[in-house]
This record gives structure tokens, sequence and C-alpha cells, in this order.
């Protein structure tokens, strides 16, 4: 499985915080491992110029085996709270998906 983070111009992600990003996200999801192929999770600031209480931005893409791209965002305070959100809902969805294909 291929994991990449993309940011907006007004972000730099430490190769620190990049393994913590990955280790959110891939702790949340490992449990549909077999089905992913890629997960690109991009981070972003709504409001660069000025501080507002969720500007933080985190959409997550996760490419699954034999069907469309999933699509998921969440918003925070700060990118952690976003990135939390952000693959709480992958979760979540994942799950819907990949039960409906099993037939349950």
């Amino acid at each position: 499985m291929i994991f990449q983070i993309n940011t907006d111009n007004h972000l730099t992600v430490s190769s620190e915080y990049a393994e913590k990003i990955e280790a959110m996200v891939v702790g949340e999801v490992d449990h549909f491992a077999e089905h992913l192929t890629r997960i690109e999770v991009y981070l972003s600031d709504q409001n660069a110029h000025k501080e507002t209480a969720t500007d933080k931005r985190c959409n997550i893409e996760v490419r699954l085996k034999g069907k469309p791209p999933v699509v998921v965002s969440d918003d925070g305070a700060t990118y952690d709270q976003a990135i939390t959100g952000a693959a709480a809902k992958l979760k979540t969805t994942l799950h819907t998906i990949i039960e409906k294909s099993r037939g349950h």
C-alpha cells in the first residue's frame, strides 16, 4: 500500500510529523489494508491569513482494489484534530463499503 502526504503552500511537514500522520491514519484503517492500494492525505489551511476556530482541513483519498476512490474530509482547530476526524470518518466509510461488498 502506498501512503502519500500532500500539503498546501502554507505548510511544510517534517519527516517525524509525516510518520505520526501515517501512524494516525493507518492505525484507523489497518483492518482494511488488504483492500487498499493507496492512501493520500492532503492538509490545508483554509484561512492562512487569519486564525479561525476550524481552519485546518484534512482530506483523505483512498484507493480500493477494484472500486472507485473514496474521499473523506474533516476540519479542526489543529491538523491533528482534522486528521483524527478524517481518519475516523474513513474507517466508518470503509467499513460500510466493504461490508456491503461482502453482502452483509
